[in-house]
């Protein structure tokens, strides 16, 4: 963690760069510390102050950057979102639309499940990860990723010619909440919630009406 050592007053002179670099510091230092408060007390009981005194910046500071943990959490599953969203796109490969939804959902699930354990690992017994409310950039762009290589499948007639937004939609729901339930069971079973979640989406989409599109 880094500390407050640099004044309002020193940062009005320090060249652009340097400002620039110590903002990235400041929000990867209230970042890290989010991490181990949320592991060691738990979402419900980690307050922003325990946050802030784990950076060891000024209080100050850290409004800056958030104006509350939920708006810190919001920024973690950025995170999360970001960093797998290059994993979907590369899964875009091949020309099978079913081996595409079957390779995205196990990967989606194994990294829920990494992350899972890593945030887990020193939080209090039988508290979950909470949900984050609202839709986020990073989160769009993983929509829209799965959107795409939707409307890739059906353009290409490797996929049924329906509605791409809900299909994008349904389908990142049932991996969401099936991924959620996965999470809650021990052992983490992979394998078993991907069957089912991909049972579930690839025999719904056989259901669905041809030809719909968003009016």
């Amino acid at each position: 963690m880094i500390g407050c050592s640099i004044s309002v007053a020193d940062v009005a002179y320090l060249p652009i760069g340097k400002r620039e670099q110590t903002k990235v510091q400041n929000r990867l230092a209230i970042l890290d510390a989010a991490r181990e408060v949320f592991g060691e007390l738990g979402y419900e009981a980690a307050t922003v102050r325990d946050i802030i005194r784990r950076t060891g910046l000024a209080a100050g500071t850290f409004y800056n950057y958030y104006r509350s943990k939920e708006e810190v959490f919001a920024a973690l599953a950025d995170d999360g979102a970001r960093r797998f969203a290059p994993i979907l796109k590369s899964l875009r490969q091949g020309d099978d639309f079913d081996g595409f939804v079957r390779a995205a959902i196990v990967a989606y699930f194994e990294f829920m499940a990494d992350e899972h354990i890593s945030w887990m690992a020193r939080r209090p017994a039988g508290e979950q990860q909470p949900h984050v409310q609202g839709e986020t950039p990073e989160m769009a762009a993983v929509f829209a990723e799965v959107k795409d290589a939707i409307e890739d499948a059906i353009a290409a007639g490797r996929g049924p010619a329906s509605d791409s937004e809900y299909m994008a939609a349904a389908a990142i729901g049932i991996a969401r909440e099936v991924g959620d339930k996965m999470l809650m069971r021990r052992p983490i079973a992979v394998a078993a919630a991907a069957d089912f979640a991909v049972g579930m989406i690839l025999n719904g989409l056989k259901g669905l009406p041809s030809g719909m599109r968003p009016s």
